[in-house]
């Protein structure tokens, strides 16, 4: 099992994951960046109207393996606020 770290990058400056997680495939990759993208949506994107949050993986060299992006962005069409 191969150990993955997850840099979070969501315009407040890049945050590196230091602690990383063992996983065995692409596929769980995909999935925890999906994971992590939605809990940080769910969290952060609805008092801030609209944004972009990106997860960064590098393998255990360092090297970008995956990288996953969310881009949301909200308005009321009553101008009001």
């Amino acid at each position: 099992m191969a150990r993955y770290f997850f840099d979070l990058f969501n315009g407040d400056g890049p945050v590196a994951d230091e602690q990383g997680q063992e996983l065995t495939s692409r596929d769980a990759i995909s999935r925890e960046v999906s994971r992590i993208l939605a809990d940080i949506a769910r969290e952060e994107l609805p008092g801030r109207g609209k944004g972009i949050i990106s997860i960064e993986v590098r393998d255990e060299s360092g090297q970008p393996v995956f990288t996953g992006s969310l881009s949301f962005q909200s308005r009321w069409h009553d101008g009001n606020q």
